[in-house]
Formats: structure tokens, sequence, C-alpha cells
């Protein structure tokens, strides 16, 4: 599997979690089994894309019969390391760090925000799950949990390195202060400015 996933297209990569996110909806939904076509119709992907997606994996399907979901859904969360069960921790409880404990469902993909950590836990109302202070986070860490998404403008590089030290391993950023983190963590930075400058420039070379 490792060395089929190094062959694997960075594109084919990004819809795997499409697939995933789909396909646990579907078993939700009651369906055991499943064509590509209809797969299709139903993320919005050709079929001819997902039939090539699906082939970097093995021979996942039979022709006439269509797909096993719940094989699927096993090869994939393999494949991604994903785990419905993951325990995710959110630092930084301001606007857009509430705005995310409030949505906290993920559709079937990976597991939930568990709890948060804030500089002044006591101002932080009406959410779903415990606020502690991010002074007390050796104290409150959930144990097993790797992920933390990171939702601050101070303090930054002093967080991340307490939070690597507590076990975290990768990080959602939102945060648009640089930090570095140690060989073997990963960050994933959210940076909708220039996503923005993207689209813009897409939109204007389509124009033109």
């Amino acid at each position: 599997m490792e060395e089929n996933a190094r062959a694997v297209p960075k594109a084919t990569l990004h819809r795997y979690p499409v697939y995933l996110k789909a396909l646990r909806k579907l078993k939700e939904n009651g369906t055991n089994r499943i064509m590509s076509r209809e797969l299709a119709d139903y993320v919005g992907i050709e079929s001819t894309t997902i039939r090539r997606d699906f082939s970097f994996l093995g021979n996942l399907g039979k022709q006439g019969y269509g797909y096993n979901v719940d094989d699927l859904i096993k090869i994939f969360s393999e494949e991604l390391g994903m785990n419905f069960d993951e325990k995710i921790i959110l630092v930084g409880c301001g606007n857009l760090g509430r705005a995310l404990l409030n949505y906290n469902h993920w559709n079937h993909v990976v597991g939930e925000i568990v709890c948060a950590f804030d500089l002044e836990p006591q101002t932080v109302r009406e959410t779903n799950v415990p606020v502690f202070n991010i002074n007390d986070v050796s104290r409150h860490m959930p144990h097993g949990c790797r992920i933390a998404i990171l939702c601050i403008s101070q303090q930054v590089q002093e967080t991340v390195n307490l939070l690597v030290e507590n076990g975290i391993q990768g990080f959602v950023n939102f945060s648009t202060d640089h930090f570095s983190v140690p060989a073997g963590v990963s960050v994933k930075s959210i940076d909708v400015v220039s996503n923005i400058q993207e689209l813009v420039f897409e939109t204007n070379s389509k124009h033109k």
C-alpha cells in the first residue's frame, strides 16, 4: 500500500477524502454496494476519473457488480490514515475558533473536537466542549490526541512548542504568524487571503 501511495498523483490524493466522506454517508443511509456512475453523480466527479483514482489502490470492484461500500471505506481509511474517532483539540477561542467549535461535525470523515484551550477560558461561553486554560494543557490533553487546530494570533511559537511537547503531531493552522516545528510534525496552513487571490487570478484569466 505504501508503494502505491507514493505513485498516486497529488490531484488524486486530494479526491480520496471526498470519496471517503461520500462513502460513509452512503453507508449511514443503508447503501452496501455502488457503481462508479452512481458515485459520480453523488460526488460530482466523472466516473472515468473515479475508476482511474481507484485503480491506484488495486482492483477494488467487479464488472457489473460495482464496489462494496464497506470494503472501500476500510481501504480509504487505511490509505488516508483517517480514524473516525480521532480526537482533535482547538487552540484559540476567538471568533473563528468559536465558529469551528459550534460547527464541529466533520461529515463522517474524521473525528471531532473534544476540547479547546484559550488564554481566557472563563470568557468563552456557549460551547459544546470544555474549554481549558492553555497553561493547563499537560493536565487536560486528551489521551491519544495528535491533531490541533490553531486559531491564535499571539505567543504562537511558544504555544506550538507546548503542544508538541504534549503529543501533538499535526496542526491545522489558521494563524498568520510564521512558526517552526520539529521534523515529523505536520502543518497544514489555511490561508484564506491567498486562496482568494488565486481565485481572482484564475477568474480573470478565464475572461481574457
